[in-house]
């Protein structure tokens, strides 16, 4: 059951943390970094959902796809690209970087930062104490002298529709880890899955179906799921807003019914529709808490409502932000709230200390690798005006920079900047365009450090760069 030769005898630990993801091993390091002993759970892979079914495979397999569409906006590279994606070396890149879904490297990782790593099911069992169950049915109790840190993750939530079951749905891992190309693909869910793999699938050579009940990536700027769209029909898909499925079967193929009467046929069905917390199966009965609930935690990820100051939530367990960059975020400041704690220190915990996960409230970045990409960090206009800001939103088309011009021939993409006029600051930012995801920190720097304007406008832009927006829309702001 135990991996690490360093296993505490007596099963006692300053910290216990249920998931090997990315947010659990973060925040297992930064309490060793406090030289805390750490015994680390993991009932599946070590490296978690993230490692294996999302951010790296989807990632790793929209680049080829992404690659040679920017090719095609560039006179002089598009003669050179004569043939379809080689699909088996797409899916082998893939696997490569999955380390073709074996954890030994990841778990090599959790030992050589001085932690334990028990494999099989964690479940806590009153204050303090887990229960590590393994797949034969062998169990070993595990005792926290300071903290349990949950980092469970979350799983795909399927609608109650009826067939679903027989139906029998893709979800973001078959989405990621599959190595066949379905003729055609129906994707029901227009928000970052559901885009990402919209673009990743239609590259590959199926013919989707995107079907979305509202506008595409609904919480952002209306612009970002306008672009998206165009940007998707333009590949092919079959962009489809304001359509429900209310019912599937599946004979050799699937077919969906649609609330407006009509039907369609395809020979695979995705579900992205959300996510749903791991936390059914855990033990959070044993500590006054409700079993598949999201945790409601402070601004240290301390879980409210539970007696001692023991219990965390990291990442999507406390349903802050969904992304795994937060996730890690919210993991480190956590790991060192932990730390302190057990050194009677003080705690930083006003805003934008350093036990304070301030930026879920403020400035959390996202990309969606689509094509063109879009990219948002801080309150969108809406958002702002609803928290009661007096502000100003700026716009303009990525044209209006010549390095956007030189980065793709008929470079299409648009910028916007919601400005806080009380203090001038940007309180977000939201990008679509080719290339943006490396521009997006830009702004993320901008948002979370509250850099006043008239400092802003002393960032020079490189010429010529698609950065050189962030002149434009500055000069903008100063115009008007």
């Amino acid at each position: 059951m135990n991996e690490s030769p360093e296993s505490q005898e007596n099963g006692m630990y300053d910290v216990i943390v249920l998931g090997a993801g990315p947010v659990g091993q973060n925040v297992a390091d930064h309490a060793r970094a406090a030289g805390l002993t750490v015994a680390v759970v993991e009932c599946e892979l070590v490296g978690g959902e993230c490692s294996y079914w999302a951010c790296v495979p989807s990632k790793a397999l929209l680049r080829p796809v992404v690659a040679v569409a920017d090719t095609q906006r560039v006179d002089g590279a598009r003669q050179a690209v004569t043939g379809r994606l080689d699909t088996a070396r797409v899916f082998a890149r893939r696997n490569h970087y999955v380390t073709d879904w074996d954890d030994s490297g990841q778990a090599k990782w959790v030992r050589s930062i001085g932690a334990d790593l028990f494999r099989g099911r964690g479940r806590i069992d009153g204050s303090r104490r887990v229960t590590v169950t393994q797949d034969d049915g062998a169990s070993r109790t595990l005792t926290a002298r300071h903290a349990v840190a949950i980092a469970t993750g979350s799983r795909p939530a399927l609608p109650d529709i009826p067939g679903i079951k027989e139906a029998r749905p893709w979800t973001n891992r078959h989405g990621t880890d599959s190595s066949t190309v379905p003729a055609r693909l129906a994707i029901v869910g227009g928000g970052g899955v559901g885009v990402e793999m919209a673009t990743l699938w239609q590259g590959l050579g199926s013919r989707v179906t995107l079907l979305a009940r509202r506008s595409l990536l609904a919480r952002m700027e209306p612009f970002a799921g306008e672009l998206i769209a165009r940007g998707l029909t333009q590949a092919g898909v079959d962009v489809r807003t304001g359509v429900q499925v209310t019912a599937l079967r599946r004979r050799d193929s699937v077919t969906l019914t649609l609330d407006d009467g009509s039907e369609l046929e395809a020979d695979e069905v995705m579900f992205a529709t959300g996510r749903a917390p791991h936390t059914d199966d855990i033990g959070l009965d044993t500590v006054g808490l409700t079993p598949g609930s999201w945790l409601d935690v402070d601004t240290t990820c301390l879980v409210r409502g539970v007696e001692g100051d023991w219990l965390y939530a990291l990442g999507d367990v406390n349903h802050r932000a969904l992304l795994t960059h937060q996730g890690k975020y919210q993991a480190r400041t956590a790991g060192d709230a932990i730390g302190a704690r057990a050194a009677g220190l003080p705690l930083d915990d006003a805003p934008w200390g350093d036990h304070a996960t301030t930026a879920d409230q403020h400035a959390v970045p996202q990309v969606f690798f689509t094509d063109p990409e879009a990219g948002a960090v801080g309150l969108s206009a809406e958002e702002a005006a609803r928290a009661g800001h007096r502000t100003k939103v700026v716009d303009l088309d990525f044209s209006a920079a010549q390095g956007a011009n030189l980065y793709a021939d008929g470079y299409q993409g648009h910028a916007r900047m919601v400005v806080d006029l009380d203090r001038e600051v940007l309180l977000g930012v939201t990008f679509v365009g080719y290339g943006i995801s490396e521009l997006l920190h830009s702004a993320t720097v901008a948002v979370s450090g509250e850099v006043p304007l008239k400092r802003l406008r002393h960032a020079v832009a490189c010429f010529p760069t698609v950065s050189e927006i962030w002149l434009f829309l500055l000069a903008a702001y100063h115009r008007n």
